[in-house]
Parts: structure tokens; C-alpha cells; sequence
């Protein structure tokens, strides 16, 4: 029962990561299995249980050019600071951003993207550009085409993947709490987007080989009480 029960958490996973495949910047979430001792009275061939351990696949995306100039993609490692739901600093790899009305600076989703200071807020303006470094410039409304002006700098991390731990939201915090620090080394290129890092033919073949197990475990089960019954009539017919 618990290798069947792990085995279903396993698919929930596998089935999330196919919900989103074109999520953009999606890292995809793994389940691996270890056979644990159960310890206790009982014979030393008893068959061990099972346990699942999650975690995230850190590994890249394939880059999309789409001509935009509020989408940028992280060059190899790194994440874009935002304020999520919580209100609590936390990290994603999704650039697909968006002014709105009043200015602020969000993703797809909504969430306020950050700077070192706080939210990135922007002027009324006519053109918004982002540069390589994460620097936001813009031309005011009112103004010349070429009186570009420097806002401020969207906040680039680079925290070691094993210190981060993803939320139920999709985005990664670290795991002891607190903000990461702003890493200079952490570039994003302007125009692109990164897409999910899901593999679709690999998770149709995980699920299929999922509940293939799964059908194993139940049958298991089966037959173990279709012996103990077969047992128990021998034992009141002698």
C-alpha cells in the first residue's frame, strides 16, 4: 500500500508537469523512490517500504524569440526577483512581463517584479527598454525619442538550486527564509522568452510506466489476500 500510494503522487507530479508544458519558464518537478527498513517485530524478509522524495528540475528551457520588448529571458543561471501572492520575495524564470496602468512593472501573472529597492514602478512613458544587465530605461511621455532615461534595475539572483525549494505557487524561495542577493553576473537578453523545461514525450512515457507499477501494487495486494483467504478455509477444514 504505501509503494501504491507513492506511486500516485508520482503520477500527480508527472501529471502537473504535462499541465504545463507551454507554462513559460516552468521548472519541472521529479519524484524519486528509496526502499526503507520497516522496523519492528516481523521476519527479516519482510518487504521493504517505499518513500517519495520531490524535487525540482533546475535544468534549462529552450529559448523562444518573440520581438518583444517587455519579454527577456535569463541566460544560463539565475531568476528574476518578484513579490509573490505572500507578499514575500521569491524567484522565477518566467520574463514575459507587463506594464500596468499605473505604471508598475508585473508578470504575466501579475506579480510585481522587483528591484533592490522595492517594486519596479515606471513614468508615464512612450518606450520601454531592458537592457542585458536588467537596467529598465524609458522615453517619458512628452518627451524626444532619443531623451532616453535610466529607472532603475530589475533585481537578478543567483542562489545555489540547493538552497531553493518551490511553492505550490510555482515559484522558488529560499529555503531558510529571507531574500537572495543581487548577483552582477546574472544577464537577461531582451526579445526572448524560455519556455518550460518539461520534456512531453518523456512524461507520456512516465505516466503510461506509472500506472503500469500502479496496476502492479494493486495486484500485489490482490493476491496477498487471496492467498491469506485461501489459508484461513485450509486451516478450518483440518
Amino acid at each position: 500500500m504505501t509503494g501504491a500510494k507513492q506511486i500516485m503522487q508520482a503520477q500527480a507530479v508527472n501529471n502537473h508537469n504535462i499541465a504545463n508544458i507551454s507554462t513559460i519558464g516552468f521548472r519541472a518537478d521529479s519524484v524519486s523512490f528509496d526502499s526503507l527498513p520497516i522496523y519492528g517485530q516481523g521476519y527479516a524478509t519482510r518487504v521493504n517500504a517505499v518513500a517519495g522524495d520531490a524535487g525540482t528540475d533546475f535544468s534549462a528551457g529552450t529559448m523562444e524569440s518573440t520581438g518583444r520588448d517587455l519579454d527577456i529571458a535569463v541566460n544560463g543561471k539565475g531568476f528574476i526577483a518578484v513579490r509573490g501572492s505572500d507578499g514575500q520575495e521569491a524567484y522565477t524564470r518566467a520574463g514575459d512581463l507587463r506594464v500596468s496602468p499605473v505604471g508598475a512593472v508585473t508578470t504575466a501573472s501579475g506579480l510585481p517584479v522587483l528591484t533592490e529597492s522595492g517594486p519596479l514602478v515606471i513614468p508615464p512613458s512612450t518606450n520601454v527598454s531592458i537592457g542585458s544587465d536588467g537596467t529598465v530605461s524609458v522615453v517619458p511621455q512628452g518627451s524626444a525619442p532619443f531623451a532616453v532615461t535610466q529607472v532603475d534595475r530589475i533585481k537578478l539572483v543567483n542562489p545555489p538550486t540547493s538552497t531553493l525549494q518551490k511553492g505550490d505557487d510555482g515559484l522558488l524561495r529560499l529555503k531558510a527564509g529571507g531574500k537572495a542577493k543581487a548577483d552582477d553576473t546574472v544577464s537577461v537578453t531582451p526579445g526572448m522568452l524560455e519556455s518550460s523545461n518539461v520534456n512531453a514525450a518523456q512524461s507520456l512515457i512516465s505516466m503510461i510506466e506509472l500506472q503500469r507499477l500502479y496496476e502492479f501494487q494493486i495486484k500485489s495486494i490482490n493476491s496477498t489476500d487471496t492467498n491469506e483467504q485461501s489459508a484461513e478455509r485450509m486451516m478450518l477444514t483440518s
